[in-house]
């Protein structure tokens, strides 16, 4: 049976009874920033079973993308090397929400493994937690299975919990013998623990009976209403239905095998040496195709650090398998059509995550060389069996791998381990640790010069523990009392009871304002912290008397309020920025830095490639729309379980409390943040992107302004316009044509000029007269500086076509006279002479060689010094008249001489 058929079944399955079809929630999980990435089928429902989030609907079947591949879930090490380790793969479940509990799951579970898909009853092994006296009796009596298949086991293997604390229960795992026929045996308890260690019984199913809700002092209560959790490995399905000792020998991995067969050049053979670089890539592969699919992309930080290490893990094995350009692209490639019928956003953003796989590749294979080479030096192929040194790989090699060559530790450590060798882990942590600090000194010693504290060593404090309330969300100014100053010759620091004064966090710089006391005045221009404190620096006016208690100094703080204004529109746009990228290039957008200051705001976030001009103006028009709407703008304090069950964005990494600060724009957007905002969307009038960059690989960054900034900004590039306009001599409405009609020229001037230098002209003709006369050196020409004659019979559409030609003679050439002879398309027939701004200044004058070349044609003529033109009424003597050019030229000389 095809997996897509296993997957198909077990949703059909549920949903006839009366489960709700959901599709598989992100590998990015939305509602925890805690876990590094989806690693169960219940990830998406935390929320409902934590009784925080409501859904309509008690009952639900997923087909779930899952990774493990870093933190506490780490498969990493052992894929490629076992038949049934994977960093992605499909998790199939089932779940109640408070409606059937343990007797309808073990029904449904027996049924669908049974009857649906056709497996032995005699071929299941059941285990339990040994206190689930319940589950022990309902698997006799709904299953039928003989108690002596049921096996008792302990927390380890049977209880799950969420957390320490909160919901948890007892888990019940359905496990398929694969041995053969002769081979089987009823095992006991012990010798069914050791065949499920030798991978001769394998765990297909865990039902997940969440009956408890564990307290803080580890007491197990009942829940009101018991909920089922369940998780079935279709990759470990399909091989049991399939027949195969291994995953990889299934339909989900053998066209991917095949395909790094074909790139490599040579056949997969499983018990080969180099089958498990086949099965890496394949498995790799995967991760990597839907990894970059939900919007991770690499880094060398958190989940893009992971992808990265991933990737990098795929091209090291790729190069054992001599591989030397880009391979775990074509592989990845066929993960988009194995897998991109059940998951159709693989086949939606192929673009994106074929580029960045490949571009991954292409900068680590610029480095994997010189980095195998110095591995090579480091840990050489024991000769013998025998160890080369100590057998250790020193830590600060180890560094200089990573930090030069970008070999991740797991790397340099799984290579290591291949020949016998350790790696000195200790010794690469400090080596890190050593560059970490470095970088932590060198941003405290530019953060000195500004005067940052981080103790109170050197304040004096007028209270023994300072008490300080901010009050900065909702005003700009109080009453306050000092308790704790720092003072400095004409600097003072101050530690006021209740602080208005927003400190620099999440992007948004720190407020400006003035303290005024009795007799003194402090103008603000620095917010720091200290020791969990906030204080205020600044130059003081004045004459300051230390008190002596907090009382005896009272003062009125007051924020600067056009700053915190013009910060806070900054602020509030952001958010708004961040929803309509989002929104317009995918939820893979997601923040990776922001500046928000009076002038001007930055936001730096997760995108593949440069956003496209079409992609901004509807970035921009979404985000001016929502100004527009004037949309209200809230807040409040709530738990921060109940923020992330709402669905409030959070930044991956980041510390949070146990009560967070969530801003909602309703309808458009819902973030954890502690700054500063607009009341309404409708005070920052208006919004303009002044550009888009790169920043980092994968890293994109958008420069924007608003309000009056923007409104100056649009305003400065019409005055731009304008003058523009004015030096093309035309009118800023007219410019684009303007624009349109200078560019045909200049590509019509730039043909003639191909064809003067190919000896050509326009209309197909040829150059018909043309000569070098070496210049006289009573003009102070040497007789290598020569003059030149150049006559020319061209067809044109009209005499502006010959006038752009002589144009392009006289900016490109120099000491020449060039004669045109120009017939036009409606026969008219003229006769043209440029002459090149060198010779006019020695006398050589257009006008007076056109009248007499014009003579010799019938006809008349007369211009300029630089250009001039006559009629030609006896084209029969054309070429008589243009041959006779030199001498006409010549005299002209000598006459400029005399």
């Amino acid at each position: 049976m095809k997996a897509s058929d296993i997957r198909r079944r077990f949703l059909d399955y549920f949903q006839l009874r009366g489960h709700e079809l959901r599709p598989s929630g992100s590998l990015v999980p939305g509602n925890d920033p805690t876990l590094l990435f989806t690693n169960a089928g219940m990830v998406q429902f935390k929320g409902v079973f934590l009784g925080q989030e409501d859904v309509p609907f008690n009952r639900a079947v997923t087909s779930q993308k899952c990774v493990r591949a870093g933190g506490k879930h780490n498969d990493l090490e052992e894929v490629g090397r076992t038949a049934r380790h994977h960093t992605f793969f499909e998790m199939l479940g089932n779940f109640s929400f408070g409606d059937y509990f343990k007797r309808d799951a073990i029904h449904f579970a027996w049924e669908f493994l049974t009857v649906e898909m056709g497996l032995d009853p005699n071929r299941l092994f059941v285990t339990i937690h040994y206190t689930d006296d319940e589950a022990h009796a309902l698997w006799q009596e709904v299953a039928g299975v003989d108690p002596t298949r049921i096996f008792r086991l302990g927390d380890k293997d049977n209880f799950w919990q969420m957390a320490d604390t909160g919901p948890c229960g007892p888990c019940s795992e359905l496990h398929y013998d694969l041995r053969a026929d002769g081979e089987r045996s009823l095992p006991s308890k012990e010798e069914f623990e050791v065949l499920g260690e030798s991978g001769r019984v394998v765990e297909l199913w865990n039902l997940v009976f969440m009956q408890f809700d564990r307290d803080e002092e580890g007491t197990l209560n009942p829940l009101p209403a018991p909920s089922i959790d369940t998780g079935l490995g279709l990759e470990r399905l399909a091989a049991v239905l399939q027949g195969e000792d291994s995953n990889y020998h299934t339909d989900l991995f053998t066209p991917l095998l095949e395909r790094a067969s074909q790139a490599v050049g040579r056949p997969y053979q499983a018990d080969s040496p180099d089958g498990v670089s086949f099965r890496v890539l394949a498995d790799h592969s995967r991760a990597v195709a839907f990894l970059l699919a939900d919007g991770v992309f690499p880094s060398n930080e958190g989940r893009g650090y992971v992808l990265r290490r991933i990737l990098r893990r795929g091209v090291r094995h790729a190069w054992l398998l001599g591989r030397r350009e880009p391979t775990l692209v074509t592989v990845v490639e066929e993960v988009l059509r194995v897998m991109g019928g059940a998951f159709p956003d693989l086949r939606e953003r192929a673009p994106t995550i074929l580029d960045t796989t490949r571009t991954e590749e292409e900068r680590f294979l610029q480095t994997i060389e010189g980095g195998m080479a110095r591995f090579d030096e480091l840990a050489p192929v024991p000769e013998g069996g025998a160890l080369a040194g100590d057998g250790v790989v020193p830590g600060e090699e180890v560094f200089k791998l990573y930090d030069t060559f970008g070999f991740p530790l797991d790397l340099t450590e799984l290579m290591a381990r291949e020949r016998g060798y350790a790696v000195d882990v200790e010794g690469f942590n400090r080596a890190l640790d050593e560059q970490r600090a470095r970088s932590r000194a060198d941003r405290a010693a530019a953060g000195a010069e500004r005067g940052g504290g981080e103790s109170l060593t050197d304040w004096t404090l007028l209270e023994e523990s300072p008490d300080q309330q901010w009050v900065g969300w909702d005003t700009t100014g109080t009453e306050a009392k000092v308790v704790g100053f720092r003072r400095d010759d004409r600097r003072l620091g101050l530690i006021l009871d209740l602080n208005p004064f927003y400190s620099e966090a999440g992007g948004q710089v720190s407020d400006t304002g003035e303290v005024i006391g009795d007799g003194w005045s402090l103008q603000v221009d620095e917010v720091l912290t200290v020791t969990g404190l906030t204080a205020i620096s600044g130059e003081l006016k004045g004459d300051f008397h230390p008190p002596s208690a907090a009382d005896d100094a009272r003062v009125h703080a007051r924020v600067e309020d056009r700053r915190r204004h013009d910060t806070e529109r900054n602020h509030t746009v952001t958010h708004l920025l961040h929803a309509a990228l989002r929104e317009t290039l995918g939820e893979h957008v997601a923040q990776r830095g922001s500046l928000v200051a009076p002038d001007r705001l930055r936001f730096d976030f997760s995108h593949p490639r440069p956003v496209t001009p079409d992609e901004l103006e509807t970035i921009e028009r979404q985000v001016n729309q929502a100004i527009w709407d004037d949309h209200p703008v809230q807040w409040e304090i709530v738990a921060r379980d109940e923020a992330l069950g709402r669905g409030a964005m959070a930044l991956f990494g980041e510390k949070y409390g146990d009560e967070v600060r969530i801003v909602e724009i309703p309808d458009v957007s819902l973030e954890l943040c502690g700054g500063t905002h607009l009341r309404h969307t409708g005070e920052a009038g208006l919004f303009v992107i002044l550009g888009e960059s790169g920043v980092a690989s994968g890293v994109r960054r958008i420069e924007a302004v608003t309000g009056p900034a923007a409104f100056a900004h649009l305003r400065r590039k019409e005055e731009q316009l304008a003058d523009v306009a004015t030096l093309l001599r035309t009118t800023p409405s007219n410019l684009r044509k303007r624009a349109v009609e200078l560019l045909e020229e200049r590509a019509q001037l730039e043909e003639l000029l191909e064809e003067i230098r190919q000896g050509g002209a326009a209309g197909g003709e040829d150059v018909v007269h043309e000569v070098h006369i070496p210049g006289p050196s009573a003009l102070g020409l040497t007789p290598d500086e020569v003059v030149t004659y150049r006559a020319v019979r061209m067809k044109v559409k009209d005499a502006d076509d010959a006038r752009r030609f002589g144009d392009a003679v006289r900016d490109e050439a120099i000491r020449t006279v060039a004669v045109v002879a120009a017939e036009q398309v409606d026969g008219k027939r003229t006769l043209f002479v440029f002459v090149t701004d060198d010779l006019i200044g020695r006398g050589i004058r257009a006008g007076d060689l056109v009248r007499d070349l014009a003579a010799k044609v019938g006809g008349r003529g007369g211009g300029r010094p630089h250009m001039a033109q006559g009629g030609i009424e006896q084209p029969e003597n054309l070429e008589a008249a243009l041959a006779s050019g030199e001498q006409l030229l010549v005299r002209a000389l000598e006459a400029s001489v005399g």
